[in-house]
């Protein structure tokens, strides 16, 4: 096949441009801080701060993991079928609308997030996360429909950097809003000026996610798309099911998915916790700690072509060993970082930033390399997702348990440093598979 036009890759691009200003705002920054402040006690010396909701008492952390915990749940269990209907009818942009609308609201829905309307926020938050994450699945899975496999890593790549850079725009906005919260009418004690950023996300999220599904090519239908709703949900429990016969006929796709499991575990449950452990565990104030952030967004660009080319030297699994073994030390440095220790945060912060955007393109793009010639590229993407979210439900509830149970993020740290090593050892096993077949040159 052939790589499609300029114009279409950059439309492509451009949703992770739309999309990763929740990644950001929402997930890494500022509403992680606001959430920790709005539901915290205000004493920094106590560990962890106790909130009561739904008749029971949560470190505020902890039901900030297990919420998102939940969204991830709901995505994994519905992303496959729709994934496959999504196919048969040739409707993944509908999809991918539907779900970064959803989105989209979610985040907007914020705005009336305070001490107060607790419940409120934690509706928003799951809605908002199961919006970006289900929208993803459809999202990736142009990736094979638009680039040839010699382009994957540099077109994957290339989205995630249009994320990091559009992201960092919206998040320099929202500062203005945080550090100024005069220009908008309002004061150091008011939350206007952090609402507001929610708002502002759920607006660009959708109105650059328009632009993106402008530009994506229409969808080829795997099966019958005359066929009635009343039948749709048979056929696409069938499409799913023959997409799975697929899979397990491909003996080095299964050991990734294997090794994708369990070290993507650690990758999202860092990204994930990242700012609470920063704020919480090893008391970072708030002003270092978006600096941090950004740190982390800027290096990600330059990391994700780096690897990319990594990747075209030494081939994507060996690639993605040696990031993965960089995680390994990344959270052995997080476990005995000091409290206070700003310095080594944006150290840490410097070496995250560099492996994380890495570690997502090659393996969004391995995985697009390893997938058969198909029409069904939701559907197996499906499975790419199902086999992330899963990883994240247990991530984020082990972080958030074992948080609970020793009153201390840092052991929670050393669980994920587990699930690290885990997945380099099974990488291993892959690379070893790979070499015996000769039809997946590209990975050794």
């Amino acid at each position: 096949m052939q790589t499609a036009s300029k114009k279409v890759v950059n439309g492509w691009a451009m949703y992770d441009w739309a999309n990763s200003a929740y990644n950001l705002v929402i997930t890494s920054t500022i509403f992680p801080a606001y959430f920790e402040a709005v539901t915290g006690d205000g004493n920094e010396n106590t560990n962890p701060d106790i909130i009561n909701f739904a008749g029971r008492d949560f470190a505020n952390t902890s039901l900030y993991n297990y919420s998102l915990a939940f969204a991830f749940l709901i995505v994994a269990i519905i992303s496959p079928l729709l994934s496959s209907i999504a196919d048969y009818k040739g409707s993944k942009k509908k999809f991918m609308n539907f779900f970064l609308t959803m989105g989209s609201l979610g985040c907007a829905s914020m705005f009336f997030f305070e001490k107060d309307t607790l419940l409120l926020g934690l509706i928003g938050l799951v809605i908002a996360c199961i919006g970006f994450w289900a929208s993803l699945v459809y999202y990736n899975s142009f990736l094979p429909e638009i680039a040839a496999p010699e382009d994957r890593d540099r077109i994957s790549a290339k989205g995630f950097a249009y994320g990091y850079i559009g992201s960092v725009i919206l998040q320099i906005v929202c500062f203005v809003f945080v550090f100024k919260p005069e220009l908008i009418g309002g004061n150091d004690d008011s939350t206007i000026q952090y609402r507001l950023c929610f708002l502002l996300v759920g607006i660009w999220w959708w109105g650059f996610g328009q632009y993106s599904l402008s530009r994506l090519p229409k969808p080829v239908p795997a099966g019958d798309n005359s066929l009635s709703n009343r039948n749709i949900l048979t056929k696409g429990y069938k499409e799913l099911r023959k997409v799975w016969n697929q899979l397990m006929q491909i003996p080095v796709l299964k050991r990734y998915l294997f090794a994708f499991f369990f070290y993507n575990m650690g990758v999202q449950t860092v990204m994930l916790a990242a700012t609470l452990y920063g704020k919480s565990e090893l008391a970072i104030p708030t002003t270092n700690l978006i600096i941090a952030i950004l740190i982390i967004q800027l290096i990600a660009i330059p990391g994700a072509f780096a690897i990319s080319k990594l990747s075209s030297k030494i081939g994507n699994i060996p690639a993605l060993m040696i990031t993965v073994a960089c995680w390994i030390g990344i959270c052995l440095a997080g476990y005995y970082m000091p409290r206070n220790g700003i310095t080594e945060f944006y150290l840490l912060a410097t070496a995250v930033g560099f492996v994380m955007g890495g570690i997502q393109s090659i393996s969004r793009s391995t995985y697009s390399k390893l997938m058969p010639v198909t029409n069904d590229t939701a559907s197996f993407f499906s499975f790419y997702d199902v086999t992330e979210k899963i990883a994240i439900v247990i991530g984020m509830f082990s972080f958030g348990f074992i948080n609970e149970l020793t009153g201390s993020q840092r052991s929670s740290v050393l669980t994920l440093m587990i699930f690290f090593i885990i997945g380099l050892l099974l990488l291993v096993n892959t690379l070893k598979a790979s070499r015996k077949n000769n039809s997946t040159p590209v990975l050794n």
